[in-house]
């Protein structure tokens, strides 16, 4: 194990979702992660919203000598120099927003950098993926966009449809990401992006945070081998400047927790949309990344893959601080 070489890499991981204690973050700094982008919010209005952002700040003084909050790239480099985790505020819905522009700017005041335009079905912005259609970005989705740009708020498009994605991608002036999805290519999950997505991110030099959550890599038997030539693959198509890791890591949540996270309050069935059968409880996570504390072995994997130190400083981390330096950047 290289952990000398991992230990000196800043490692950002575009999304996790967990529910947060000490020990939850010691598991980071044994991983040796620089920062995370956690969710507040996936049906939540803005009311609840500000209650979650409120626990993230007990949490920021109860566990100051673990975490940090950081509004931007340089105090991602000021928490891997404190030896802490920083803490990226972003949303996995545009539900905190409701229907007024003007909090995109009031979340943006209380360091909120992150926000995905859909989670899972249609909303005001556009449609989900598990929607069967797809009318694309609406025209209070483009202003949203515009809003976010102007600011300095990433555009999120993780969980959105095909069509929304591509209407998306074109509408911002800045590059947008996908903080945490894989290729269709490499499993056919519906969450995962299909190449016509993966070329039009690139060629507006967004970035791709590529997933680990079972679902989106075809289960807890994928090697890490497989998983390290599918990054390694897309490397050499995106290019070495545009992949990242998004692990969608998921801790400590129970199975009532998923019925939230999945089915909110817009039914009252548990519907999951695709899959849903075998979605009803959390899934088990292969062997070699059970928990953040698991991520030297994704550099040793990558390593192994083929990629240059270089390139795996790069996708492990460097390449998002460098997208986050500008894309949290006031227009």
């Amino acid at each position: 194990m290289s952990r000398e070489f991992h230990d000196q890499l800043i490692v950002i991981d575009a999304l996790e979702h967990s529910n947060w204690d000490r020990a939850l973050f010691e598991e980071l700094r044994t991983g040796g992660v620089t920062a995370i982008h956690t969710t507040l919010a996936v049906w939540e209005d803005a009311r609840a919203t500000l209650d979650n952002i409120g626990r993230w700040h007990r949490y920021f003084e109860q566990y100051p000598d673990l975490i940090t909050h950081a509004r931007s790239a340089a105090d991602i480099q000021g928490a891997k120099a404190a030896g802490k985790t920083a803490i990226v505020f972003g949303f996995q819905n545009a539900s905190p927003l409701e229907d007024d522009l003007a909090l995109v700017k009031v979340f943006h005041e209380l360091g909120v950098r992150v926000i995905q335009l859909t989670y899972n079905n249609q909303s005001l912005i556009g449609s989900g993926c598990y929607e069967q259609g797809d009318g694309g970005l609406t025209r209070f989705g483009r202003e949203v966009i515009k809003e976010m740009n102007r600011v300095g708020m990433l555009v999120d498009l993780s969980h959105c449809n095909e069509r929304t994605t591509l209407d998306a991608i074109e509408a911002s002036s800045r590059p947008v990401a996908v903080t945490h999805s894989n290729p269709k290519w490499f499993h056919s999950g519906i969450r995962n992006k299909s190449d016509e997505v993966l070329r039009a991110l690139s060629r507006r030099g967004g970035m791709l945070g590529l997933s680990l959550y079972p679902f989106h890599i075809g289960g807890a038997e994928r090697t890490l081998g497989s998983y390290c030539e599918m990054v390694t693959r897309v490397v050499e198509t995106m290019g070495p400047d545009q992949v990242g890791i998004g692990s969608d890591q998921s801790r400590q949540w129970k199975d009532a927790d998923l019925d939230w996270i999945r089915s909110g309050r817009w039914t009252f069935s548990v519907d999951f949309g695709e899959g849903s059968a075998a979605q009803r409880s959390w899934p088990r996570w292969p062997d070699w990344f059970k928990t953040p504390a698991d991520f030297p072995h994704l550099t040793d994997g990558l390593l192994d893959a083929g990629l240059t130190r270089e390139q795996v400083a790069k996708v492990m981390g460097g390449n998002w601080l460098r997208f986050f330096a500008d894309a949290f950047r006031p227009a």
